[in-house]
């Protein structure tokens, strides 16, 4: 695997981290009511669930390479049009206010905020078939295991530290107000980068 390569595989895992959805919406709503404490810990469980689906796609895909190469083409083209469809409906949805009301219960302990952050995670299947999109876009069959390790440790570091990010801006009344005025801006631009990314996993 070559460094633009691993450099590319970085940079799509850290958009799939930050794309909105359940994780960052929950890592936001526990800053806001619970502070940081609580939120950094829910995001290391995020990190974790991340961590579980990426680990699914990447032996999943080894089983597909060896048996299907038909159904890789066709994966391939369905995971880039996925990141093309987020990219879009960010930019659609941009000028959207950001909710952070949820109904569910409230982690009252590190651990609780850990789990809660792991399941949140795992009940969402969008991280399987983003991953799925990743490694197939940016990891050759013939990559060593070493470095499939140090994938899985990049995918625990975005997530955890994007999530951690998150929680901290919104536990600050302050950032929280100048993030949510600028978020058209910011849904935009990540909008458009994911989509131009999804064409270059279709296409390569």
């Amino acid at each position: 695997m070559t460094i633009t390569a691993f450099l590319a595989f970085a940079a799509l895992s850290l958009f799939a981290a930050i794309s909105p959805g359940p994780a960052v919406l929950m890592a936001a709503r526990t800053g806001l009511t619970e502070g940081f404490a609580a939120g950094a810990m829910l995001a290391v469980g995020i990190g974790e669930g991340a961590v579980f689906w990426a680990s699914a796609a990447m032996f999943g895909l080894n089983i597909v390479f060896a048996a299907a190469p038909a159904l890789l083409w066709a994966l391939k083209i369905g995971g880039g049009a996925y990141l093309v469809w987020i990219g879009i409906k960010l930019w659609r949805d941009a000028k959207t206010p950001f909710n952070t009301e949820d109904t569910r219960a409230l982690p009252r302990s590190p651990m609780s905020a850990f789990r809660l952050g792991l399941v949140t995670q795992l009940s969402n299947p969008k991280p399987a078939v983003m991953f799925s999109a990743i490694f197939l876009g940016t990891v050759p069959p013939t990559t060593p295991i070493w470095v499939y390790s140090a994938l899985l440790a990049v995918v625990m570091l975005n997530e955890t530290v994007w999530n951690i990010l998150v929680a901290r801006i919104f536990s600050t009344s302050i950032t929280r107000a100048r993030y949510i005025s600028l978020k058209t801006i910011i849904d935009r631009s990540f909008g458009g980068l994911l989509a131009v990314l999804g064409v270059r996993v279709a296409l390569t």
